[in-house]
């Protein structure tokens, strides 16, 4: 005989199961109203990186603190936290630690924002004209993928070993990834919207600057953000030859006397600087582009 189910208790298996905590963690969030889906990726990360800041932290206390790994090769963070007030008190080869921030802060911003003047311009105007592009896609795909280190000797020969060719070393790899993103921003721009403009009367210069630059405008800061990336990668290298301040020489310094603890402080600090910068390129974009993503 066959038992039969107790009517009092509920099926196990149609009963719902218990959603596991990376189901939650990974789900997006609830729609609001007037909103039929959820768009993929939405919702607030906060909590989730800093507990991953928190995990990498203490996987680096506890490997150094049971000595799995030298102090040497991987100091401590407090190693690491004492070097910093030290610097920050005393500074390093006697020259103040801000001074050090402000030196590389200036070379990478200033050859940042010379880019973004330039290379703006210039890949919108590769994007619409096929002679501009026909001209100026050639040398930047040429020379884009080439590391800076490589041409840093011809940047020393042709300008020297001061803040020129630190600065154009910088300028260089920052131009390229701005200049395609603007070109690739242009084909954003709907050619419905396009037609519509000029069918309204607007100038080739009207549509440009109300229908192609607000469509190319997405594209382009995600390229600066790219770019100032790609200037921070570079900064190093430009502070290789002849530098005496900056957080790229303090590194490279430091390493030549193993002073590992300053470098991975000006490593940790390169970093701070550069995340901070990305973090005000989001708020821009959700002021200047907040369709972006909704349409």
């Amino acid at each position: 005989m066959t038992a039969r189910p107790d009517p009092a208790r509920p099926d196990p298996v149609s009963r719902p199961r218990r959603k596991g905590l990376f189901s939650r963690l990974t789900k997006a969030r609830a729609t609001r109203p007037g909103e039929t889906y959820g768009v993929p990726g939405q919702g607030d990360s906060l909590l989730l990186s800093l507990a991953s800041i928190a995990g990498i932290l203490f996987v680096w206390w506890l490997v150094t603190s049971m000595g799995w790994i030298k102090p040497l090769f991987l100091p401590g963070p407090g190693a690491v936290a004492r070097k910093f007030l030290d610097i920050w008190q005393n500074g390093f080869t006697n020259t103040p630690f801000l001074e050090h921030v402000a030196v590389s802060t200036a070379r990478v911003f200033g050859a940042f924002l010379l880019a973004c003047l330039i290379g703006i311009p210039l890949g919108l105007a590769m994007g619409m004209s096929p002679v501009i592009r026909g001209i100026f896609d050639p040398p930047i795909e040429f020379y884009r993928p080439i590391p800076p280190l490589a041409y840093l000797p011809l940047m020393i020969i042709w300008f020297g070993i001061g803040e020129t060719s630190k600065v154009t070393l910088i300028f260089l790899s920052v131009l390229a990834p701005v200049a395609l993103g603007a070109r690739a921003g242009v084909k954003s721009a709907a050619i419905e919207q396009i037609h519509a403009a000029y069918s309204f009367g607007a100038s080739r210069w009207q549509v440009m600057r109300q229908v192609i630059l607000p469509a190319a405008l997405p594209e382009i800061l995600t390229a600066m953000r790219i770019g100032i990336g790609f200037g921070w990668t570079t900064l190093v290298a430009a502070e290789m030859v002849a530098a005496t301040e900056g957080l790229g020489y303090m590194v490279l310094s430091a390493s030549q006397f193993l002073q590992t603890s300053t470098v991975i402080m000006g490593i940790i600090v390169i970093a701070a600087i550069a995340y901070a910068f990305d973090l005000l390129m989001r708020a821009v974009e959700r002021k200047v582009v907040p369709w972006k993503g909704r349409m």
